[in-house]
């Protein structure tokens, strides 16, 4: 019976969707993948739809179990308070990313890209629908969706 219970919390493990920081590595590796970048721009200790997004949607096992498949998850967070401070690089990281991709300052706000950064789809504030539905509004992007 352990064994079994061990086995299966290996697999809910390798379901897990990563969010990585370094938007340069995951351009490469969603190169080498062949994947599609989602960017989600987010004030991880202020923003509460951003919270409810990541809980709710980008948190539920349908989402992580699709992109752990299909997609390279980059995270540009805008942290306000000090103890959350990010390292003086990856705060630069993060504002170059928004100067390019989110002018507006938006709050949450992602974006689909190709692997080489282009646009493909976005979404301004909390997706409308459930997380299944977030999904399959991307898969009609991914080589899942043809």
């Amino acid at each position: 019976m352990k064994l079994i219970t061990f086995l299966l919390a290996g697999l809910i493990v390798a379901q897990t969707a990563i969010w990585q920081t370094d938007f340069e590595k995951a351009k490469v590796q969603a190169a080498t993948e062949h994947k599609l970048i989602l960017l989600n721009f987010s004030g991880s200790d202020w923003c509460l739809p951003c919270m409810r997004l990541h809980k709710e949607i980008f948190g539920s096992s349908n989402f992580e179990n699709f992109a752990s498949d299909n997609l390279v998850l980059v995270n540009a967070d805008f942290p306000r308070l000090k103890k959350n401070k990010l390292a003086k690089p990856l705060e630069q990281q993060n504002e170059a990313l928004a100067d390019r991709y989110n002018k507006e300052g938006k709050f949450p706000f992602t974006v689909l890209l190709t692997a080489e950064g282009k646009i493909i789809k976005q979404w301004d504030g909390f997706p409308d629908g459930s997380a299944e539905s977030f999904v399959d509004e991307i898969k009609q992007y991914t080589y899942a969706g043809r």
